[in-house]
């Protein structure tokens, strides 16, 4: 009985831990996801950047499979290239031990502080508060978990069971790697697997060259869920996630002979053999970054071999299913889905754009004009679809919001035609008869194409999350991309009277490439328009009436609140 006792109190530690880690993931979502997301996409030109933006990424989230799988759909999107990506995973596996550290830092007391901070914060009224509350709870609750972990495993010191279990497994690390990879991956969390390794070592039940077989095993097993949920994915998500674990898998099938020689080792730096897995577990991620990093080019390479390219893929709709017609919310949600992938493909439009702006590279625009079709032909069935799913009578709540998807998805469609009629033919221009503009007109246009980007990423999630203080963000950008292209305008005039020749030779080019930018960002903000509507926020006109304009007569004038 005493031992059912101590397993049921082990689990629920765990488990504690694992639903603390989810509260942090969901909370630091909530509150900066689009920022992340953003700065992850970014982040990513150059290998060093690369690596910090992973480590960043996964320490904010607590997840290293979150990274992964975020980066993998950035690559599959062709916004982030194969081997850097490679690389984020890197700094996101040194950012999860890093965390692991950090949590075992014997900070278990301020486990009620933050708990009792996130539940003042969380009751704020804007969702940056609820986020960061909801994050300090999940804070709170694993620090309290490892209280509880410790008192779980205190009686396992005098169990003749698990010390029996334990000599087996220290006899046998090939096993007990591949044990405590099966935690890592049942509990889809390296830092679990860490956490109790670290428990079960306090209790001084481990001996330091299993301990560092344990880690090793964590470490393998929480490359795996990554890759189980990408399966389903395109091969160049594929790619990513598999070689991650290819790396991992070597690193520690390579590093467990030397296993007992790294425990002697461990043993004797100064930090003390009480924190012997996060030291080790730390130690190993960045002993692995630092191999790995010079061969990502050569992984990418490998992976590409390995992991061969989807089949043709079909340009239809994939989520438009007629049997959920029956079911509105449903039918809705994959609408709202279908209109995501749109959304996805005009990303793909516009950074083909940007490269080829910046690199006069007329090889990715090819891709413009059957990319735009594919906008074209999924917008078209997207409002075909919705069509025939309000002949079947909608709540009046379900019948704005298919308005506001049908809105949304022209409006996409509407930037596709701008790329392909304007842009794509001005950066053509660009590059085919060799034009340079001013140094501060390239800055110019270079910045008001990323915003561009970066707010098309925000307008996909506010589609999805109608996340209000967002939307109120978007109208605010809106007065900053006119403010932009008003003072970029002004300024390409200067140069032209100063007779720059750079500003004279791409003259029309540059107003031009402002113009269709400007438009595409508003119709971007227009994604905003619904949801300050509902709000009461947004006004039909901002033009004043011209009986307010015109003055009247003292005795006539209408007073107003």
């Amino acid at each position: 009985m005493a031992s059912i006792i101590i397993m049921i109190n082990l689990f629920g530690a765990v488990a504690l831990l694992l639903f603390g880690l989810a509260q942090v993931k969901d909370g630091v979502s909530r509150a900066f996801g689009a920022q992340l997301r953003t700065g992850l996409a970014n982040g990513t030109r150059g290998s060093l950047r690369s690596f910090a933006s992973g480590f960043v990424a996964t320490v904010a989230l607590q997840s290293s499979t979150a990274t992964a799988l975020m980066v993998a759909s950035f690559v599959e999107r062709e916004l982030v290239l194969p081997r850097m990506a490679q690389i984020v995973l890197l700094g996101a596996n040194v950012g999860t031990a890093v965390t692991a550290w950090i949590v075992a830092a014997g900070t278990e007391w301020l486990s009620p502080l933050f708990i009792a901070t996130g539940l003042l914060l969380y009751r704020g009224g804007s969702t940056g508060r609820k986020g960061g509350g909801l994050a300090l709870v999940g804070i709170g609750l694993m620090l309290l978990s490892l209280h509880l972990l410790s008192s779980a495993t205190e009686p396992m010191r005098t169990s003749a069971a698990l010390a029996a279990f334990i000599g087996l497994l220290d006899n046998a690390w090939p096993v007990a790697m591949i044990f405590s990879a099966v935690i890592a991956f049942a509990s889809s969390s390296s830092l679990a697997a860490i956490v109790l390794i670290l428990s079960l070592s306090s209790a001084g039940i481990l001996s330091p060259g299993l301990i560092i077989a344990l880690v090793l095993g964590a470490n393998l097993g929480g490359a795996i869920p990554p890759v189980v949920a990408s399966l389903r994915g395109s091969a160049a998500a594929k790619r990513v996630t598999i070689g991650n674990l290819i790396v991992r898998a070597l690193g520690c099938f390579t590093a467990l002979p030397l296993a007992g020689l790294g425990a002697d080792l461990m043993m004797e730096l100064p930090f003390g053999p009480a924190n012997l897995p996060v030291d080790a577990h730390l130690a190993f991620n960045i002993m692995l970054a630092a191999v790995a990093w010079p061969f990502s080019r050569l992984l990418a390479r490998l992976m590409r071999l390995l992991v061969p390219d989807d089949a043709q893929e079909d340009t239809g709709p994939k989520y438009l299913d007629i049997q959920e017609l029956s079911t509105p919310t449903v039918a809705l949600a994959s609408a709202t889905r279908e209109v995501l992938g749109i959304g996805d493909l005009i990303e793909r439009m516009l950074m083909r754009t940007s490269d080829s702006f910046e690199q006069d590279n007329l090889v990715k625009l090819m891709d413009i004009p059957p990319l735009e079709a594919r906008v074209d032909r999924l917008q078209q069935e997207v409002k075909v679809y919705l069509s025939k799913l309000g002949r079947m009578g909608l709540s009046p709540e379900d019948s704005r919001r298919s308005l506001d998807i049908i809105d949304y998805a022209i409006n996409l469609e509407h930037i596709g035609d701008i790329i392909e009629k304007g842009l794509l033919t001005q950066v053509t221009k660009k590059a085919a008869l060799g034009l340079k503009f001013s140094e501060d007109g390239h800055r110019e246009l270079s910045t008001l194409f990323q915003l561009t980007l970066d707010n098309l990423r925000i307008a996909q999630t506010i589609f999805v999350t109608r996340d209000f203080p967002l939307a109120r963000q978007m109208m605010e950008v809106k007065v900053e991309v006119r403010r932009m292209e008003k003072e970029s305008s002004e300024r390409h005039i200067e140069r032209l009277r100063d007779g720059r020749l750079e500003s004279l030779q791409t003259s029309s080019l540059h107003l031009d490439i402002l113009r269709d930018l400007k438009r595409i960002n508003a119709h971007i903000v227009s994604v905003a328009h619904p949801i300050l509507d509902d709000s009461g926020l947004l006004i039909e006109s901002r033009l004043r009436s011209v009986a307010e304009l015109q003055p009247q007569p003292a005795g006539r004038r209408v007073h107003q609140s």
